[in-house]
């Protein structure tokens, strides 16, 4: 059961068999705003997780307003550390790690978080433009894996920058988040987020309280600073650790929302930002989860078209409606009774509707998507298994990742939760079913996480305008499953020096993603500073 709707960075499906290589991941108590403590924040007091009415929230209308540009004397000690570099991981890198405070407004040596950062020196020729940060979402993907795996391409960019990632606080090697043991894990992902029943809800609630209280647990004070704005600010001690005035930084999916809240917070220190993928941070939780359930809706009647004219499709050849109805069909009999996969582990409905889900960021997993749900169909999981293992960080050998753990630690002190308790989510899912016919009631129950939560949120909803920062690239992808393309316009339109890239097609993020007009758009904003004529659309 997916206590978060990952926002994944695209991955590659090379052949049926093969899964998803998705390199990191948002969403169901999802992230959007996250005004520091301390900083000047101008927003309107919250009270409690979510409105107690039955209405949604409107958008924010108070803006993130910016730190003072004084370095504090009591985190002098941090701007002004040195940073020991060794030989690690994939040839040619190089690792660190980096002492950051874990209460920005409190600094303590005896609390300080170590963070790890990895690099990979500029190649030439040419001149060395500086550091370029990445980040490729989540929140709770590994900027280091990604950086090792994916993000020495282009070559051009590469030649020219230092390529740098950091994990960012409570994710992966940098003081990570954890909740659950892996077989705790394992039965947490198969509990029924589509409840039939007063049993199932309460089995439902019961699952997000032990997970919540095991992250508290597990965690201790981590658990109450891994926000967004927080990590935003150990992106600047970053970038003055490193010798550069300005931050150059490429940010998808929830690392556009990161990268944002940087611009708010320092904008006097943006250098090159491209937001990949992007978020909208004047929406409450609960109209992003209804965003991206409409989000997911779109991808998948895009596939069910696809699919429709592929000789091999299982779910019909009228097109969507039939589509969907095949696949609630396959949902519901896994409901009643989970298909074996050859192992321990049988395919349940909650784990058939996260390899759907998985396969859904990227339309290179749309023929392998076809197959297993043949399989599935015929009664055999261990494709869609296979492809809800990839969507959850699950190694072959049963070890999760922090990824899952990482995620609603930070977007459940990001925002006030969608829902306070089962009967907000019962008077909601007709309009989240509206949305989305096949996803709506499962992403609905799964936005319920952050009810439960141990530490209150630290965050509202805001806009981000960033007065006074450098040319901002904001970019959007038409049928964008998990960040709607809506979300990239109204970005680009808060942020007062943003200009809007659009890439007319499929699947989660442009860059790097086979469009030759967006990667060299993208390339000469970083290498020239010359950012696209405005409404720029590429195909």
């Amino acid at each position: 059961m997916a206590t978060s709707r990952p926002l994944r960075t695209a991955g590659t499906v090379l052949t049926a068999g093969t899964v998803l290589t998705a390199t990191a991941l948002l969403i169901s108590g999802c992230s959007s705003g996250s005004p520091p403590s301390g900083a000047a924040a101008s927003r309107a007091p919250t009270s409690g997780r979510t409105a107690s009415s039955g209405t949604e929230p409107a958008p924010a209308t108070t803006t993130l307003k910016p730190l003072p540009t004084t370095i504090p004397s009591a985190l002098r000690p941090y701007y002004d550390q040195k940073l020991t570099w060794r030989e690690c991981g994939v040839v040619g890198f190089e690792c660190t790690t980096m002492k950051a405070p874990l209460d920005y407004e409190h600094p303590d040596a005896a609390t300080d978080l170590k963070l790890a950062v990895s690099r990979k020196k500029a190649t030439g020729p040419g001149d060395r433009l500086g550091s370029l940060m990445v980040n490729p979402g989540g929140p709770g993907g590994s900027a280091i894996d990604y950086l090792q795996q994916y993000a020495p391409q282009p070559e051009a960019v590469r030649a020219r920058y230092d390529m740098v990632a950091m994990d960012p606080r409570g994710v992966a090697r940098s003081e990570p988040i954890t909740c659950l043991s892996n077989a705790q894990m394992d039965d947490f992902t198969r509990v029924d987020q589509t409840p039939d029943d007063d049993a199932e809800v309460d089995r439902l609630t019961s699952a997000l309280r032990t997970f919540a209280q095991g992250c508290r647990r597990r965690s201790g004070a981590r658990l109450g600073h891994v926000s967004t704005a927080e990590s935003a600010r150990d992106m600047d001690v970053l970038r003055a650790v490193l010798g550069d005035d300005k931050l150059t930084y490429v940010g998808a999916s929830y690392g556009t929302f990161l990268g944002a809240t940087y611009a708010g917070l320092f904008p006097s220190r943006v250098g090159r930002l491209v937001l990949d993928g992007a978020m909208d941070p004047s929406l409450p939780a609960r109209t992003m989860n209804r965003n991206q359930t409409a989000g997911f809706n779109t991808a998948f009647t895009a596939f069910a078209k696809d699919c429709a004219k592929q000789r091999d499709c299982p779910l019909g050849t009228s097109g969507p409606e039939e589509a969907g109805r095949r696949l609630s069909a396959l949902f519901k009999k896994l409901d009643a009774h989970p298909a074996p996969t050859g192992g321990p582990r049988t395919l349940t409905e909650s784990l058939a509707t996260s390899g759907v889900t998985a396969a859904m960021y990227d339309e290179g997993a749309w023929p392998v998507l076809r197959e297993y749900l043949a399989e599935a169909q015929k009664g055999d999981g261990r494709g869609l298994l296979a492809l809800s293992d990839s969507y959850y960080e699950r190694d072959p050998d049963g070890t999760y990742a922090n990824q899952m753990f990482a995620n609603p630690a930070v977007n459940c002190l990001d925002l006030p939760g969608a829902f306070s308790g089962p009967d907000e989510v019962r008077a909601a899912l007709p309009a989240f079913r509206k949305a989305s016919p096949v996803f709506g009631e499962s992403f609905a129950w799964a936005a319920l996480n952050c009810a439960y939560w141990p530490v209150e949120p630290t965050g509202a909803p805001h806009r981000i305008t960033a007065d006074g920062a450098a040319p901002i690239l904001v970019v959007g992808t038409t049928r964008d499953p998990a960040t709607p393309y809506p979300w990239a316009r109204s970005l680009a339109a808060q942020l007062s020096s943003a200009t809007l890239l659009t890439y007319d097609g499929d699947g989660h993020t442009a860059y790097g993603r086979g469009s030759d007009c967006i990667d060299t758009t993208i390339n000469t904003y970083l290498l020239e500073s010359t950012p696209p004529p405005p409404d720029k659309t590429c195909t």
